[in-house]
This record gives C-alpha cells, sequence and structure tokens, in this order.
C-alpha cells in the first residue's frame, strides 16, 4: 500500500481532488497534509492549487512548505494541478511579479488577447494534444478534454519538456513533464473519466 499525500497549503478546495484520487487509488493511503514528516514519508506527491500566484506563494512560506516542495519533487512521483502547475517556475507575471519555487526553469504569463470575444480567464472544456509519449497518457486519446480555469499560462525554457499542448487564442503548454514531476494547468479531478484515468496513471507510475 502506496501513500499518496495531497500538500495543503490553504489555497485550494481539496475535497474534489481527494474524493477522485481516493476513487482511483482506493487499496492506498491518501492523506492531506501540511505535515513536513507526513509529506516526506509518502510515496507520491499531489500539489494542487487555485488563486493568485503571490497568496499561493506566501501561504506556502508561511507554512515553511517550500523545501519540503522541492526536496520531494526531486525524490518521488510528483504531480501538480493548476496553480500547482504555475509556481513550480521561476517567476510569474502575476501581482506585479511574483517569484516562484524555481524547479523548472521559465515563467508564467497572462494569456494575450487574440480574438475578438475572447474572454479570460479560460474557462471550460477544451481538447489537450499529446506533444510526446509518456506514462501519463497511458490510455488516453490524444485531443482529449479536459477542465481549465485560469488566466496565466506557463512558458518553460525547455520546449522538449512540454507533453500536452491546448489551444486558447494561442497554444499554450497545458502539461509538463520533468523527470519525475508532471504538471497539468487543467483539473483531471473535475475533467470527468479521462481526469480520472489521468490520475490513475500517475498514482501507477513507478
Amino acid at each position: 500500500m502506496k501513500t499518496i499525500a495531497i500538500i495543503d497549503y490553504g489555497m485550494s478546495n481539496l475535497s474534489s481532488v481527494l474524493k477522485a484520487v481516493e476513487y482511483v487509488a482506493p487499496n492506498d493511503n491518501v492523506i492531506v497534509s501540511s505535515s513536513l514528516k507526513e509529506i516526506n514519508n509518502a510515496d507520491k506527491i499531489i500539489f494542487p492549487g487555485q488563486g493568485a500566484a503571490k497568496k499561493c506563494m506566501s501561504s506556502i512560506n508561511d507554512k515553511n512548505l517550500a523545501c519540503v516542495i522541492k526536496k520531494n519533487s526531486i525524490e518521488k512521483p510528483f504531480l501538480g494541478i493548476c496553480m500547482g502547475m504555475q509556481v513550480l517556475m521561476d517567476y510569474s507575471d502575476e501581482n506585479n511579479g511574483t517569484e516562484c519555487l524555481g524547479i523548472i526553469k521559465g515563467k508564467v504569463r497572462r494569456f494575450h488577447k487574440t480574438k475578438d470575444g475572447m474572454k479570460i480567464p479560460h474557462m471550460g472544456w477544451n481538447r489537450v494534444k499529446k506533444k510526446t509519449d509518456h506514462p501519463i497518457w497511458s490510455g488516453i486519446d490524444d485531443n482529449s478534454y479536459f477542465y481549465f480555469v485560469h488566466s496565466y499560462l506557463i512558458e518553460p525554457e525547455n520546449k522538449a519538456s512540454v507533453i500536452g499542448e491546448t489551444e486558447y487564442g494561442e497554444k499554450f503548454c497545458s502539461v509538463i513533464a520533468k523527470d519525475n514531476i508532471v504538471a497539468i494547468q487543467g483539473h483531471p479531478e473535475k475533467s470527468s473519466a479521462i481526469g480520472l484515468k489521468f490520475l490513475k496513471n500517475f498514482i501507477e507510475m513507478s
């Protein structure tokens, strides 16, 4: 039995993530925690989040979680979701500029309004184009729909790390992979059967 820790830093509604992970991993121990000891002892880490970048980083730092997030992102399978993807980068343009965790080289910027009537935030169902093979895509068709809610997007320095791409006025990186890290801009916990398969694939990754 594996222990899967969902990091709680006070900036996400974790109930839907918890229920989805418990559903796809019924034989594992799924915990929601801000305890450094519990996170360090877990086998896999899920790092969700929502809200503004500066407030998220303040909450992470207030709870002394930055170091444990960095440590565990190197040592074990690690899944970032939504803001939990964005703050892995070096820097975000949000809130007049926010220093992030610097785990993945790159930045976060706001969508460019490239079409008349284009609404920000990008909210609702959209396709994810698979850019490369990865275990996270096992059993998931190319151009499958995921649910999104965000106004900012990531621009990683290493374009080879982009394993999923979505178009909303412009093409943007919607799924990234680096070593044992996978991160998605969408919300797999709100993405029906496809999202549950995505989470299950993460749980089964070695």
